[in-house]
C-alpha cells in the first residue's frame, strides 16, 4: 500500500462518513477523526457486503464511495443500537 493508497481511503472515509451522517443523523459519531474512522469501517462493510453477495472487488472512485456510503450508514445504526438512550 503506498502512500497516495492510505490518502485515497482517509478520503473516502471522511467524504463516506459525512454523506451517511445526513442519513443516519449525527448523533452517534461527531468530529473529524470519528467521521473518517466511520468511513473507513464502513468501507470495510461495504467491501465486505459486495464480495459476500457474489460481486467481484469494486472498481473505481464512485463505486468505492458509493459502498463505504452503504457500509457507513450500517455502521451508524448499529453504533446508535449500542448507544441506545445513553446520549439525550
Amino acid at each position: 500500500m503506498t502512500g497516495f493508497d492510505l490518502l485515497g481511503w482517509i478520503i473516502i472515509g471522511l467524504l463516506a462518513g459525512s454523506i451517511s451522517g445526513w442519513f443516519v443523523g449525527t448523533r452517534s459519531v461527531q468530529g473529524c477523526l470519528p467521521t473518517i474512522v466511520v468511513g473507513i469501517l464502513g468501507a470495510i462493510v461495504g467491501g465486505w457486503l459486495t464480495r459476500a453477495l457474489g460481486n467481484g472487488p469494486t472498481e473505481g472512485f464512485v463505486g468505492a464511495l458509493a459502498l463505504a456510503i452503504i457500509g457507513s450508514i450500517i455502521v451508524r445504526i448499529v453504533l446508535r443500537a449500542i448507544e441506545g438512550d445513553a446520549r439525550p
